[in-house]
């Protein structure tokens, strides 16, 4: 009896990078890895999209275009090249215009792409509909997603085989043109009873002949029983990852699965093992320099509870290393768990995983639902769409104090229209503005990754990757940034900057001191709440504010963070510029 053909893709160079290092790898650092894949006989690939496209702007001075461009150079014009899209979404930060989401598929055709998988975390059918059909419109293969995790414990109402059931017959129904089907379960935490289940409905009910696939993530640890279980359901394709970018937050790796399937009727991909023994030999050679966060390595029995993705895991523990606060992770973990219960169920994936995690840290600097991430204050306000559950009523209400919005039930595409900064005659007078070249790239760049979109298309980027060579033997240098150092006994919270060393402290053992040239005589000290960089400067000294009012925004954490007026009175000193990076309780003005 002839073997069941399993197609895999391989996600090394998409996910993998994603889940391990927070997307920071340089082309030129693993592309010998990509023509060594080829070699073995891989000829599907996650490629681009999803966080890996902005990553690349963000933290690596490159452009993701001509990444993708160069690896199709590399691996041929028949290969399978796949990236990720968020519905309306797509790659960028916030919900897309229809011209912007038109663009998105438009651009990818051009570079490369063959195939995208499209999905919406809330499971919104609306926000998949014309995403779907511009994929289709511009030639490009439609793999339309239902999105998977399990619920914290005693939670009810959605992520059940029912409810995705509902999903899969909406999107049928709905005439979006598609050429696959995958579940998506970017946390690893669906358990593999209900993955057979969901997949043994899905085979009933789609047409036959249809392509269906599952995607997990080893965080949980049930990732190969999940894709046992699934394949024993009837699945045509699932992903998998090469060592060392495998395993832990990122997919199963391709070792394992080939030896997981021995003796059974499922041949994966026709892939040998002792050509997969050289690819990944490759891949460790050429990422044996990059930094491997411990954390991107384990397993958590608590994830289910508090259901984080390994893509956005190790991006978001790598955000909080970067700031010095990384001890605080676990209790940002286990707050995750209320954000989710309230928040209404929406799938932990990008850019919902990202909207609690900000949530959950809040919660945790800030007191419980003192502050409010804007992405998640809108989510739960029905700005991204409709959430599976409805909200708690409590939080809605807070929102949409803290933010100033009515909740709404307008489609998310719709509202994306009606915002003059989401045309593409905005993004190409700004980038007129600028003196950049008003391309088709150059828009699209600019609209999705904004200010650091423009500040990468004026030659400022910066390079910003973990290296274990970027540190001198026996004399490691200390880049710029917030640190915490111990001199006899003491604790000093303090913060270095490039060029001649400026060491300014701000905390001696936990208790704030007052920066050089600030003063507070006669005055309250304003405090940045998180460690970031200043972003804006609202107010200048001499101003009269009221309380609330907001004197200046940090940037931290992909967030935007008001600082605001403690109460009423004049701005004394504004004692921070922009662009100035500040830890954790430093003085940022004073109020008299």
């Amino acid at each position: 009896m002839a073997k069941k053909y399993i197609d895999i893709m391989d996600t090394t160079f998409r996910d993998g990078f994603q889940s391990v290092f927070g997307g920071r790898v340089l082309m030129n650092d693993f592309f010998p890895a990509v023509e060594a894949a080829k070699e073995a006989g891989i000829t599907h690939f996650e490629f681009g999209g999803g966080a890996r496209f902005q990553s690349l702007y963000f933290y690596l001075n490159e452009d993701a275009f001509t990444m993708m461009d160069r690896f199709r150079e590399i691996v041929g014009p028949d290969a399978n090249l796949q990236t990720l899209a968020r519905g309306v979404n797509t790659v960028m930060l916030d919900t897309g215009s229809r011209e912007l989401v038109d663009l998105h598929a438009k651009m990818f055709k051009k570079h490369g792409t063959t195939t995208i998988r499209n999905f919406d975390a809330l499971n919104d059918v609306e926000n998949l509909k014309y995403s779907g059909e511009r994929i289709h419109h511009y030639g490009l293969k439609h793999e339309v997603v239902v999105t998977m995790m399990d619920l914290p414990p005693g939670c009810t109402g959605a992520h059940d085989v029912p409810f995705y059931e509902r999903k899969l017959r909406e999107i049928l129904d709905s005439g979006i043109p598609y050429d696959s089907i995958c579940f998506k379960d970017a946390s690893g935490t669906s358990s593999p009873k209900k993955v057979y289940e969901t997949i043994k409905m899905a085979r009933k009910l789609i047409p036959e002949g249809t392509h269906l696939r599952l995607h997990t993530h080893e965080t949980a640890g049930v990732s190969v029983a999940c894709y046992l279980a699934a394949l024993e359901a009837g699945i045509d394709g699932i992903d998998m990852a090469a060592s060392p970018v495998s395993g832990g937050t990122s997919q199963p790796d391709i070792l394992t699965m080939l030896h997981a399937t021995k003796g059974s009727n499922f041949d994966l991909g026709g892939l040998e093992l002792e050509k997969i023994l050289t690819y990944e030999k490759e891949v460790q050679r050429c990422l044996e320099d990059y930094f491997m966060p411990p954390e991107a390595t384990m397993v958590s029995p608590l994830i289910p509870f508090s259901p984080m993705p390994g893509g956005a895991l190790t991006a978001n523990t790598q955000m909080m290393r970067d700031n010095n606060i990384l001890d605080r992770f676990p209790e940002v973990i286990a707050a995750m768990r209320e954000v989710v219960e309230r928040g209404g169920y929406g799938t932990s994936v990008t850019p919902v995983s990202q909207f609690y995690f900000q949530q959950a840290l809040n919660n945790v600097m800030q007191g419980p639902w003192k502050a409010i991430a804007p992405g998640y204050g809108k989510m739960v306000l029905g700005y991204f769409g409709k959430t599976p559950v409805a909200p708690d009523p409590e939080i809605v209400k807070i929102a949409s104090e803290k933010l100033g919005l009515e909740p709404t039930t307008k489609n998310a595409i719709d509202l994306a229209d009606a915002d003059k900064t989401k045309s593409l005659a905005y993004w190409k007078e700004l980038l007129e503005k600028e003196n950049i070249e008003t391309s088709d790239e150059n828009i699209f760049i600019a609209a999705a990754c904004q200010e650091k979109g423009i500040t990468f298309l004026k030659g400022e980027a910066e390079v910003n990757v973990r290296k274990k060579s970027d540190k001198q033997e026996g004399n490691a240098t200390m880049g710029t940034g917030s640190y915490t150092v111990i001199v006899n006994g003491e604790k000093f919270s303090v913060q270095v900057a490039e060029g001649d060393v400026n060491v300014q402290v701000s905390e001696v053992n936990g208790e704030s001191v007052q920066p050089s040239g600030a003063s507070s005589d006669e005055g309250d000290s304003v405090k940045s709440l998180l460690p970031g960089s200043i972003w804006k400067i609202v107010a200048n000294p001499g101003d009269q504010v009221s309380e609330g009012d907001i004197i200046m925004i940090l940037e931290s954490m992909k967030m935007e963070i008001d600082i605001i007026a403690p109460r009423d009175g004049v701005v004394k000193s504004i004692n921070v510029a922009t662009n100035d990076k500040v830890v954790e309780g430093q003085v940022v003005a004073v109020l008299g």
